[in-house]
């Protein structure tokens, strides 16, 4: 049974999976941590992580594992894993969700895809069909987009409006702003690969871009899981 786990900016996402498939697969709040172990319907025989949440998380998760008593294994960018090369000028500069939610691609699609993390920060990161990781975009996610509106003008609200193509109010005009600004970018990375690459989705507001991109799209539950398991594969053997 593996156990893996993805610290992110907000939450700790894991899941449990064994030679069939996921068991299970959920999130917690990083105050919540200390319940994880309860939540496990079998304890993991090893466990495989990413960390972009700071070193005081990296500290609680070793110590998870110590009182499980199994390995752990910790994912970071690197040059090459799982058949993905790594073109940043510095692969170790890569955050690991983003190498993770790479190999995951590479793993679920041997094509050309733009690999879309949409959390706190929107990724987009260019993968192409012979599984070179060309480069991407950082964004600000949808919500902090909203909220920087929000925080350093005087006049504009925390909208709470819907998206439209042609908005005709203000809050409608800040969601839709934000996620064509979002559109737009993926738009852009997905043509320097060509027309027939896919869009791989992931993340907490992946639901609010979907029914607008217009492009070859697959929606995955947590492609950083997925990462992460199929690199629990090449550290074992």
């Amino acid at each position: 049974m593996l156990l893996c786990l993805d610290a992110g900016n907000t939450r700790l996402k894991y899941g449990l999976r064994d030679d069939s498939g996921w068991r299970l697969q959920g999130a917690l709040a990083y105050p919540d941590f200390d319940d994880l172990a309860a939540q496990l319907p079998q304890q993991p025989r090893r466990i495989v992580a990413c960390n972009v949440a700071g070193e005081a998380i990296r500290l609680r998760i070793a110590a998870l594992a110590g009182s499980l008593d199994v390995p752990l294994a910790w994912l970071i960018g690197s040059a090459t894993a799982c058949g993905v090369t790594n073109g940043y000028d510095t692969p170790q500069q890569l955050g690991a969700d983003r190498w993770a939610a790479l190999i995951g691609a590479r793993a679920l699609h041997a094509g050309p895809a733009v690999v879309v993390m949409a959390g706190t920060a929107t990724t987009i990161d260019a993968l192409d069909g012979q599984g070179l990781f060309r480069g991407g975009l950082i964004l600000p996610g949808l919500a902090l987009m909203r909220a920087a509106l929000a925080r350093n003008t005087a006049d504009l609200p925390h909208a709470a409006g819907h998206y439209r193509a042609q908005p005709t109010n203000t809050d409608d005009a800040i969601v839709s702003g934000a996620i064509h600004a979002t559109l737009g970018a993926i738009a852009r990375i997905h043509a320097t690969l060509g027309e027939d690459a896919l869009c791989l989705l992931a993340g907490g507001a992946a639901h609010e871009l979907a029914p607008h991109l217009g492009l070859p799209l697959r929606l995955i539950d947590n492609l950083v899981l997925e990462g992460l398991a199929r690199y629990s594969t090449a550290v074992a053997a």
